[in-house]
């Protein structure tokens, strides 16, 4: 089930996922921070893993960088998250901050849109992580797979500081 239909409740066909190579699907830090687990996002449809299975970032710069080579599905058009379509088949939403959207774009400059084809370690967003502090926002940036019902088993890797392109997650059918 992918991100809209989750958030959203559409009850309309998607076209089927690409075919999912063999071995597992690798995903990497689009931020570089503190990698953390989900369930220490505060906001329980990222902790609760509502949306799906995943890690968050505590960033320390204000990048974010393809975590895969894929197709940018959705650009949020306030910056604040960007989801894609991995060559793989995993969706992956990556979400800097939270409750962001009320900044409606403010400190943040979008670099992908609807639709882009991206290779790993292509700049997606900017974000100033100081001013987005500054007006009271917590920057910590979830990266969750939303059709992680596809995978058997997701590895998260956490517990470390990773920089853009260090291996985050590992997905296996």
């Amino acid at each position: 089930m992918g991100f809209f239909q989750k958030l959203f409740g559409s009850s309309q066909e998607t076209p089927a996922a690409p075919a999912v190579p063999a071995g597992p699907i690798q995903i990497f830090a689009p931020v570089a921070g503190e990698a953390v687990p989900i369930s220490e996002v505060s906001d329980p449809t990222f902790g609760e893993e509502i949306l799906g299975k995943g890690i968050a970032i505590k960033p320390t710069e204000g990048k974010v960088f393809a975590p895969c080579d894929g197709k940018v599905d959705m650009m949020f058009e306030t910056g604040h998250a960007v989801s894609l379509v991995s060559d793989g088949g995993a969706e992956v939403l990556i979400h800097v901050g939270l409750d962001t959207v009320s900044l409606k774009g403010k400190h943040y400059t979008i670099h992908a849109h609807n639709g882009d084809q991206v290779k790993k370690g292509d700049l997606l967003i900017e974000f100033d992580v100081a001013a987005i502090t500054a007006e009271g926002f917590d920057v910590i940036t979830p990266v969750v797979i939303c059709n992680s019902d596809a995978y058997g088993a997701i590895q998260p890797h956490t517990g470390k500081t990773v920089a853009p392109g260090d291996l985050i997650l590992e997905l296996e059918k």
